[in-house]
């Protein structure tokens, strides 16, 4: 796959689907492609910002599916365990405007150590929402910047911080009191952890206990807890 480009075949593979059926998808226009030469061609760009729009309406086992799909392309068997150290979690967060929240978790992140610069983070992940706002009706924004930021990132991680009240973050998506932060370090990864936190979301109890968790540590094990029930499904 050269010049970050996929042919019909290669972008077939990796969503795990009949060739057949992606060339169709494409040419109902359901699919961001361009013809070169009588081929379909597509940016990887394009597919993972597809990608990323269909994981918020996706039901549990076409999250499912996705996350198969792209641990298939690349195995790597990541765990929220080791993606979020009880260092990224703030619980409550002291946070009061879509700005200090954002600031305030891009800070969180840093706690780790692998997040070297966290301004340039917050930056990217404002001009992130400002293009299209992460926040959920469920109470819930997934922020993240527009691409993986491997200049200032030791590592994936994630952060999480609950404020304790709702604020107004996004016009039209009613209050939001619980934020992840997902830094990401390339698209496949960006992409299984976006889809594993909506599954996680839409699963039945754990918004309500991570909203009673009294500190961070009860907050992460709500999430480990919950990612293992996924796991055994």
């Amino acid at each position: 796959m050269a010049n970050d480009i996929f042919d019909l075949a290669e972008l077939a593979a990796y969503l795990h689907m009949d060739a057949a059926l992606v060339s169709k998808m494409a040419e109902r226009g359901k699919l961001p492609g361009r013809k070169v030469g009588g081929q379909w061609r597509f940016a990887h760009a394009e597919i993972h910002h597809w990608l990323e729009e269909r994981i918020g309406v996706w039901d549990d086992a076409e999250l499912a599916r996705l996350e198969g799909a792209l641990d298939r392309v690349a195995p790597h068997e990541f765990t929220l365990a080791e993606m979020l150290p009880v260092s990224a979690v703030g619980v409550p967060l002291q946070a009061r405007t879509k700005s200090s929240v954002i600031s305030a978790m891009c800070s969180l992140a840093a706690a780790t150590g692998s997040l070297w610069d966290p301004e340039a983070m917050a930056e990217q992940v404002r001009q992130r929402e400002d293009l299209y706002p992460t926040a959920l009706e469920t109470g819930v924004a997934l922020l993240h910047p527009r691409r993986p930021q491997t200049g200032i990132l030791a590592q994936p991680l994630l952060a999480l911080g609950i404020t304790g009240q709702g604020i107004p973050f996004a016009s039209g998506r009613g209050m939001t009191d619980v934020f992840f932060l997902i830094c990401s370090v390339e698209d496949r990864g960006h992409l299984q952890m976006l889809a594993r936190l909506s599954r996680l979301i839409g699963t039945p109890g754990v918004m309500a206990a991570l909203r009673a968790a009294p500190d961070a540590p009860s907050a992460r094990d709500v999430l480990l807890d919950a990612e293992g029930t996924l796991k055994e499904a």
